[in-house]
């Protein structure tokens, strides 16, 4: 069944997505993962914030109730504060991932076209998944840019090594 077949691969995306960020942030000291490359940039560690508020205001009550949600500070998700320590910010981006990763797990195929909404705007639960994949794809990619520059010499790809995707026989 299709449907089924969409939802074991949004879940499969966005477990990947997962693991390239966990992998990146992996590469990175303490200082790399809160340091800004210029005035105007996030920080990983703000980029990780902004995902993590994101996640809760989506995914909590995600059928029922409008996925930004009215405690949702979003100017605050970038702005470090003193509890923004990185082993209290990788709780929460646990904690925001398993809450995502449980509420697309539970839901079954008859979900996909119900309605739901994002700032008051209707949703049917397959558009509003693929907002969000688009939207942590994007930001997963600005966590992989700069862990890569930050780690510099150091960096350990995520993906295929340069000249290494030769097919055989060529």
């Amino acid at each position: 069944m299709i449907e089924r077949h969409y939802l074991d691969d949004s879940l499969f995306q966005l477990r990947k997505l997962k693991t390239q960020a966990d992998k990146a942030m992996a590469q990175v000291d303490d200082a790399q993962f809160f340091a800004l490359i210029d005035d105007g940039a996030n920080s990983i560690a703000l980029v990780v914030k902004h995902m993590t508020g994101n996640m809760r205001s989506r995914w909590t009550d995600f059928l029922t109730s409008d996925g930004e949600k009215p405690d949702r500070d979003r100017d605050s998700e970038f702005e470090l504060e003193g509890a923004d320590t990185r082993e209290a910010m990788l709780a929460r981006w646990e904690v925001a991932w398993e809450l995502l990763f449980r509420t697309i797990g539970a839901l079954a195929p008859g979900d996909l076209v119900r309605t739901v909404t994002i700032r008051n705007e209707p949703h049917t639960v397959v558009q509003a998944i693929n907002r969000q994949v688009s939207h942590y794809s994007a930001h997963v990619g600005q966590i992989v840019l700069l862990a890569k520059h930050l780690a510099g010499s150091r960096w350990q790809t995520l993906s295929i090594p340069k000249n290494r995707n030769r097919r055989i026989g060529e």
